[in-house]
């Protein structure tokens, strides 16, 4: 198990151009040029171990793929193949609930599995509404857990459906079942969800219409366009350097070519309603908002986070670094989707803030934090890519240890290398 010590180098003035490239546009690249039957040109595609299960289960299904280290172009088959064997989805729960959706409308028969802690997250939020439109999905636990397996039926029925949950994962696996459905589907959430498939899908000349939360989907009886993008970098990975440059004083970051996608900036709005100094400067609008993000430490206060939780979810945890350090109290409520990550995100959080001297106190659908002064401790990763990350960053103000890193490769390849810029690493 690799140990990750952290601690302070002083301020600093850094221009980041390689965070990591946006995981959940990749992910989305990589299935949906199996959409059409013309050759996907993608760049900037993120090459890390979840990103690259997916481009490997495709390859499985029948996708032709050519990597020229820049630009990965992908040719999908005529008709998707069969497997041989299990489509591995690695710790990604983004492939396998998207591949749940896609794979339920098309013939043959598919497994999907992944590592130990995917295969221990909940699925039934998709396979249930896919089997009400009559797919065909088993798993253990009546298909709660992976593996899955599904035997494709090309004639799901069209739906009326109203989710319970704001969920970019199971609208999308939703809207893939539509799009091979045997007519017009309507999809409903309580708030609405991070919205990339259907912009992306949209761009690519799938008729879906969107209402507020409502999207109208119509069947696809001809093949959607190829994709020719660029993957603009990821504002979830980006977000790590944002908080630490907001915590070391007299610093200051800007991040390029960032996805400025209202629905996966809202965290870095309330480090701006906190206090820290931060600025969006789009220079580019074809498929997403992309551009600029700059941000400049500044006292920080606390606030209360209870609003557009499904905007910055996977954002949490990194957000309770700069709640720590914050004046006052800081609240999240409403996020009790936490508690399905990679890791129960909500105790994990508290467990290690505590470790670390910081008041925190867990609710059901959240947590309290008063800020405070860190003190050095050992931290628990619990296998959560996120966890290590945002931990690592109380090392710009006091010496910290994450146990279990190997799991950024999931995400963030080369975090530690960026992270190395504005503090010691020592990878053990």
């Amino acid at each position: 198990m690799s140990i990750l010590k952290v601690s302070p180098k002083g301020n600093f003035s850094q221009i980041i151009y390689d965070i990591a490239s946006d995981k959940s546009i990749s992910h989305r690249c990589a299935i949906f040029s199996m959409l059409s039957n013309k050759s996907s040109t993608i760049k900037n595609y993120l090459r890390a171990e979840d990103t690259m299960c997916t481009l490997n289960i495709i390859s499985k299904l029948g996708a032709k793929i050519y990597d020229d280290g820049d630009i990965i172009t992908i040719t999908p088959p005529q008709s998707i193949k069969e497997p041989a064997d299990i489509l591995d989805c690695g710790n990604s729960g983004t492939a396998i609930r998207l591949l749940m959706g896609f794979l339920s409308s098309q013939s043959g028969f598919f497994v999907l599995s992944g590592d130990r802690y995917l295969n221990s997250r909940p699925m039934k939020r998709v396979a249930d509404p896919l089997r009400s439109i009559g797919a065909m999905i088993g798993g253990r636990d009546n298909g709660e857990f992976a593996p899955i397996a599904i035997r494709g039926n090309s004639s799901l029925r069209a739906y009326n459906y109203t989710s319970q949950i704001a969920s970019a994962q199971v609208k999308t696996a939703m809207i893939l079942a539509a799009l091979g459905s045997k007519g017009v589907s309507v999809y409903k959430e309580p708030v609405m969800s991070r919205n990339h498939s259907e912009k992306m899908l949209i761009a690519m000349g799938a008729q879906i219409e969107i209402d507020d939360t409502t999207l109208k989907i119509y069947p696809q009886d001809t093949p959607l366009e190829p994709l020719k993008l660029e993957v603009p970098n990821d504002p979830s990975s980006g977000f790590f350097f944002a908080v630490i440059a907001s915590i070391t004083e007299n610093s200051q970051i800007r991040l390029k070519n960032m996805l400025l996608n209202d629905t996966r900036i809202e965290a870095y709005r309330v480090l701006a309603r906190m206090g820290a100094d931060v600025e969006f400067i789009k220079t580019d609008s074809k498929y997403e908002d992309v551009g600029d993000i700059v941000i400049k430490s500044a006292p920080l206060s606390g606030v209360e986070v209870s609003k557009n939780i499904a905007w910055l979810i996977d954002e949490l945890p990194a957000l309770s670094i700069a709640f720590a350090v914050a004046k006052g109290k800081s609240i999240v409520k409403n996020a009790k989707e936490l508690r399905v990550k990679e890791s129960d995100r909500i105790s994990v959080v508290v467990e290690n803030l505590n470790r670390c001297g910081i008041d925190a106190k867990e609710f059901d659908d959240g947590y309290e934090i008063e800020g405070g002064e860190f003190k050095s401790a050992k931290i628990d990763s619990y296998g959560d890519h996120r966890i290590a990350m945002s931990f690592a960053m109380i090392g710009a103000l006091v010496p910290i240890e994450i146990e279990d890193v190997e799991c950024i490769k999931t995400s963030f390849p080369n975090f530690i290398e960026l992270l190395s810029k504005v503090v010691n690493t020592d990878l053990q």
